[in-house]
């Protein structure tokens, strides 16, 4: 079955525009656990509008109580983040790029991304035995470019696939996607996918091919205002069986 990681930066978000701990992140967590999540993904932004470091520390202090549930720590490779992913050892770090002022990730490493510093950081969170993955665009140049980094998946990212599919173009963007990820297979990289997946989309996506985990927060918080957080949690576990 296809892993779903539940991205909780959006229960963040709303607790910090009210500031104090309500809604409580660390509570979202466990309410996702109980639904039955095998994962949770962080992003911890430099401005720090979304997780804070001390939530990091804090979810990977209760997921110690989970060790089935994987922890994901995504972001770009500035020092802060390396450091966090060195003192919590996750299961998963997802290295995206991160432009000035984005509101959300505008799209993947390009395939002519440097690499050396970059592959400084891969190297040392895999020796520490942390999965890298890296966010890329679904093209050949920059799946064949986190091959080359060194990284041990790629995520697709799929905004661009859930406006096509919104334009009733979604089988079209489909094969698109399919191609990168059976080249991604076929150079030896693990498959996830994330930004923009949704009920309405991810019954046409989760037959991606190799596809081993979806990273899903906006949509799924979303869904929660309207049936709870447990029950969109199995909602979305429901959606991609």
């Amino acid at each position: 079955m296809i892993s779903l990681s539940v991205n909780v930066n959006k229960v963040a978000t709303l607790r910090n525009s009210r500031g104090g701990n309500e809604p409580s992140v660390l509570e979202a967590v466990r309410v996702c656990v109980r639904a039955g999540a095998p994962g949770i993904t962080v992003h911890p932004r430099a401005d720090q509008r979304h997780v804070t470091p001390t939530d990091v520390r804090q979810i990977k202090e209760l997921l110690n109580e989970f060790p089935e549930v994987e922890y994901n720590i995504e972001g770009d490779p500035r020092p802060e983040l390396i450091d966090m992913v060195q003192r919590f050892q996750p299961t998963q770090c997802t290295l995206v790029p991160v432009l000035p002022g984005e509101i959300t990730s505008q799209g993947g490493w390009p395939g002519n991304t440097p690499g050396n510093e970059l592959r400084a950081a891969i190297d040392s969170m895999k020796a520490l035995g942390v999965r890298v993955s890296l966010f890329v665009d679904a093209t050949p140049d920059a799946v064949q470019w986190a091959a080359g980094m060194g990284g041990d998946r790629v995520e697709l990212y799929t905004e661009p696939f859930a406006r096509a599919f919104e334009a009733g173009r979604g089988a079209e963007s489909f094969r698109k996607y399919a191609a990168a990820a059976e080249s991604a297979h076929a150079l030896g990289l693990g498959v996830n996918a994330g930004h923009d997946l949704n009920l309405s989309n991810l019954p046409l996506f989760r037959g991606l091919p190799h596809l081993a985990e979806v990273s899903i927060g906006h949509a799924l918080v979303s869904h929660a205002l309207h049936v709870g957080l447990e029950q969109s949690v199995r909602d979305y576990l429901d959606a991609l069986r």
